[in-house]
């Protein structure tokens, strides 16, 4: 469990605020050691003088640019304003770093001035070419962390774009890959309607009725993405016993879901490929059939969802027969959904009874 965060904690945003007066301290330490070594300059009053100046430039600087983007982005979308929040574009950042410039330079020169309490002119009464060279002195550093935020405005802007770009895509991808879904369980379930009713009619009208209430079921199930995992399993059972209707005896189904788990969200429909893999290439061709065990569990942080069977294994996969579409359709919604915190593994079953196990994993 993470600790809780203290409610005095600093804002990301004030922490920020921070770093940047840090960094422009030692800055001012820098240019001071540099002014020291020249001849008749003391360190302590170049450093008082560096420290000050720069101190003042970088605050006015920095609460401008923070008041004017605060106005150019008031009305804009939450999205925007994460994206763009610290950066008004480089018009308002022409008035905001010469004003900032010369409003830090004098404050902060007769602070330091009032510090050493000195006799010397103040910060205006230079001559006008010392003052000037003086302030495109002070400005350097400014320009160069405008030119830092707008390119940090840029990529946070283009970063945006493209993670609403990924989820429009994911959205549509996964929109695709339910409607594949569908029609194929539909196609699989009429199959063996069909090779029933040459068989068996009263199963087959069983069969039926059961289809129709399964039917009923999906259809509100598949209307959103996903659905609690009770609702889940409650979906494998309505289809397991179709199935059951077909095989009778030859197949038997365990499901097990902790009622701490019954809640949590999962992606509609999301097992049941797995299921129809498990009984048509792992129980039908075994003459005694075999059983389907549906789990529910958490490890290590991961809602952990098992489909067993005890089958032929995997025979089926090494001989190239099924388990393709269910598979891969059910690998390409984890990606699109959960990207690489999410898996679908196949192995053989780790007892004496064989077959096949499919573990997928999924963030809690």
């Amino acid at each position: 469990m993470n600790a809780p965060v203290p409610s005095h904690a600093p804002s990301p945003r004030l922490q920020r605020f921070g770093r940047r007066g840090l960094q422009t301290i030692a800055i001012g330490v820098a240019v001071a050691l540099c002014l020291s070594l020249m001849p008749g300059q003391r360190l302590l009053p170049s450093l008082a003088y560096s420290v000050c100046i720069a101190l003042g430039c970088w605050l006015f600087i920095d609460c401008g640019r923070m008041l004017a983007a605060h106005w150019v982005h008031r009305q804009a979308s939450p999205e925007i304003r994460r994206a763009r929040g610290e950066w008004p574009g480089w018009g308002w950042m022409a008035a905001v770093l010469p004003l900032g410039t010369l409003a830090g330079y004098v404050v902060g020169y007769e602070i330091a001035a009032r510090l050493f309490d000195a006799a010397e002119p103040h910060a205006l009464g230079f001559d006008l070419r010392s003052f000037a060279s003086i302030l495109i002195l002070s400005m350097i550093p400014g320009v160069a962390a405008t030119y830092y935020f707008y390119s940090r405005a840029r990529l946070a802007a283009s970063h945006a774009k493209a993670e609403q770009a990924e989820r429009m895509a994911a959205e549509q991808r996964l929109k695709l890959l339910a409607a594949q879904l569908e029609p194929h369980m539909l196609f699989n379930t009429l199959a063996n309607l069909r090779a029933l009713i040459g068989i068996d009619p009263p199963r087959a009208q069983a069969m039926l009725d059961r289809l129709i209430l399964f039917l009923r079921a999906t259809l509100d199930a598949s209307r959103g993405s996903t659905h609690a995992l009770a609702s889940e399993f409650a979906r494998l059972a309505d289809y397991l016993e179709l199935m059951q209707i077909r095989m009778g005896g030859r197949l038997q189904t365990r499901l097990t879901l902790p009622d701490h788990l019954a809640a949590r969200q999962v992606p509609a429909l999301l097992l049941q490929p797995l299921v129809e893999n498990a009984i048509k290439h792992g129980l039908e061709p075994q003459v005694r059939g075999g059983r389907i065990d549906v789990s529910a569990g958490s490890e290590c942080g991961q809602l952990v969802l098992r489909v067993r069977d005890t089958g032929t294994g995997l025979a089926a996969v090494a001989s190239g027969q099924g388990t393709g579409f269910g598979v891969e359709q059910v690998r390409e919604r984890l990606e699109a959904l959960y990207g690489p915190a999410a898996s679908l593994d196949l192995a053989p079953a780790p007892d004496a009874d064989g077959g096949m196990l499919a573990t997928l994993r999924m963030p809690l």
